[in-house]
């Protein structure tokens, strides 16, 4: 299972980086979008080829307090933790939206069913 670093520390599976700045946030929102029933799954290929693979999290006011936001986020980082090292392509940025009501209730193996499905979707040409 891979470690997600802000600085892109390398793990035996894959390099995942965690994106912090607005204007990659942006730059994803610009890309494809695959809207699943827990989350939406925002992503785009980098023009510069790294082996890193970028990911986002980010959750509106929509979704609740600070609490269910923070809770809503732990669980799409989870899910991340899981699936991106095997399914996830280096050079790509991944941003994951969290929805009102739906990401903390959800149950987690639908959530790793949706991302693994939705990462099909965004990777097809």
């Amino acid at each position: 299972m891979a470690r997600l670093t802000p600085y892109g520390g390398q793990t035996s599976d894959a390099i995942l980086c965690v994106m912090k700045k607005r204007v990659d946030f942006l730059k994803t929102a610009r890309g494809k979008r695959v809207p699943t029933g827990g989350f939406l799954l925002q992503g785009r290929k980098r023009d510069v080829q790294s082996p890193c693979i970028r990911v986002g999290f980010t959750c509106s006011k929509k979704v609740g307090n600070a609490v269910a936001r923070n809770r809503a986020k732990r669980r799409l980082r989870e899910i991340a933790r899981h699936v991106f090292p095997q399914a996830g392509r280096p050079g790509w940025d991944y941003v994951l939206v969290g929805r009102a009501d739906a990401t903390a209730t959800h149950p987690f193996s639908q959530l790793l069913v949706d991302l693994q499905t939705a990462l099909a979707k965004v990777h097809v040409q």
